[in-house]
């Protein structure tokens, strides 16, 4: 069925990989298009390890001869791989296995199972996705290289578990630069991803004798999992165009709330100036804690983006971020600033945990802010992201008439209230049919049903090409069901 990789020897002695010969079945008779079957069997081959991190494929020309298909074919497979992170193009190498593709999210447990999972999809449109196909790989080697070469005992010896001081010193002058957050790094802790500053500022509430914790409603699903698992009882409060009801949250008996207050996950609203300050009022009056999650705010344009609710109220505002939207997942690098009596209690369980993360990727992570290099990609990608939301936008009005997408203009998703008499679940079934997959809104919901049918669609791994083609075919799934 396939060869393994045969090794040579370069005249300067250094092992290179051959090219792979990949003989892959296909079934001519299926309804499934032939280069979703190759996707699909690449993808297999790579997630089981049979293809190694590093391993060269097949130039599109010679797998397109060697099986017996169109070049555009094996063109159009390939470039979905890419855009999935499972394959890597560089000129002058040609394509490679990426040394990431199928490697487990360690935070995995955020992101639910799906029931609507449909592997024969063309394209994939679900949410809990990040960009790492375009990951500046030589920017990140240099500044590694760099930490590395100057690297000392203390450098190469344990970390303190909250973070390497001067790590901490940059990412408080970066936050406060950019998102104008309030905090000093002792008040800082760089943590293994949100998921772990999550898990800590759960246990810590649970210690100081809360016994649920608000969140929005529609939200993350996979948060309120993680919050039940760790023993808080999740109080859903309905979000509306203006972001999180405050005032039934004033109602609920809660003493905590996490909430995406910058670009409200999914639905993209911002929560308005006059809730912002009734939430920090509300935050005071029963001495309670505000878990800020600003998880994509480096994608929002200008317009689209308020200073961090924590910039109004340092005493009463947890601000968590992290790496895993802004660069990649893999890197596990996450941080809290937190009022500076709470991130005592955080620091006292966290030593009870683990003894930090690793102090290299810290530097490194610190290198990159201070070089500039965090900036200019942040700044290409938004750029890119900005059009694929107006790639959305268009296509939504040409291919699904009555339907509005809720919201700014910047972020990660886009959320596309239908007209009521669209069934959710069908429009689903129809759009799979058609080789895509995505998620309603119903995913998101805790109990507020009584919200119009909706689509969340992902555009972070999906070029302006793929979501142009996408959304044609939603739009025949949509007439098919009565839109």
């Amino acid at each position: 069925m396939w060869d393994r990789p045969s090794h040579t020897t370069s005249a300067s002695g250094e092992k290179t990989t051959l090219p792979l010969q990949l003989a892959l079945t296909l079934d001519r008779e299926s309804r499934l298009p032939l280069a979703v079957q190759i996707r699909n069997s690449l993808r297999k081959l790579i997630e089981d390890q049979t293809l190694w991190p590093g391993t060269r494929i097949p130039s599109s020309r010679q797998l397109a001869l060697d099986i017996g298909v169109s070049r555009s074919v094996v063109v159009e497979a390939y470039e979905q791989l890419s855009a999935e992170g499972y394959l890597q193009t560089r000129h002058g190498s040609g394509t490679t296995v990426a040394e990431r593709a199928g490697a487990p999210d360690s935070a995995s447990r955020l992101v639910p199972p799906d029931p609507e999972t449909a592997p024969e999809a063309m394209w994939d449109l679900r949410t809990g996705t990040s960009n790492v196909v375009d990951f500046p790989r030589q920017e990140w080697i240099r500044c590694m290289t760099a930490v590395v070469s100057d690297a000392g005992h203390q450098e190469l010896g344990y970390s303190p578990p909250a973070g390497v001081p001067q790590a901490r010193r940059v990412l408080a002058g970066y936050l406060g630069r950019v998102r104008g957050v309030r905090s000093r790094p002792e008040d800082l802790m760089v943590t293994a991803g949100f998921a772990q500053g999550l898990a800590l500022i759960c246990r810590v509430l649970l210690d100081r004798g809360h016994t649920t914790l608000a969140v929005e409603d529609p939200g993350h699903p996979g948060e309120r999992e993680f919050v039940t698992s760790s023993g808080l009882r999740v109080i859903g409060i309905p979000v509306d165009e203006d972001g999180l009801r405050v005032d039934v949250l004033e109602q609920s008996g809660a003493r905590a709330v996490l909430l995406t207050p910058g670009n409200q996950f999914p639905t993209g609203v911002r929560l308005c100036v006059p809730r912002r300050e009734r939430l920090i009022a509300w935050a005071r009056e029963v001495a309670g804690y505000i878990i800020e999650d600003d998880f994509d705010s480096a994608f929002l344009h200008r317009s689209d983006r308020l200073p961090a609710l924590q910039s109004l109220a340092p005493d009463r505002v947890v601000y968590a971020g992290s790496a895993s939207k802004t660069l990649a997942p893999a890197l596990r690098l996450g941080w809290l600033a937190a009022p500076s009596e709470l991130m005592a209690s955080v620091e006292y369980v966290r030593a009870g945990w683990d003894i930090g993360c690793s102090g290299l990727e810290q530097l490194t992570f610190a290198r990159f802010i201070d070089t500039g290099a965090l900036d200019r990609y942040q700044r290409q990608l938004r750029t890119e992201l900005h059009r694929r939301r107006q790639t959305i936008r268009r296509q939504t009005e040409a291919c699904l008439p009555g339907a509005r997408l809720t919201g700014g203009d910047s972020g990660l998703q886009a959320y596309v209230q239908l007209p009521p008499h669209i069934e959710e679940k069908a429009l689903l079934r129809a759009a799979r049919r058609r080789s895509v997959l995505t998620r309603g809104g119903s995913f998101y919901t805790l109990s507020d049903t009584a919200r119009p049918p909706a689509l969340v669609l992902s555009y972070a791994t999906v070029a302006c090409s793929g979501l142009g083609q996408s959304m044609l075919a939603l739009g025949e799934a949509y007439r098919e069901v009565g839109g």
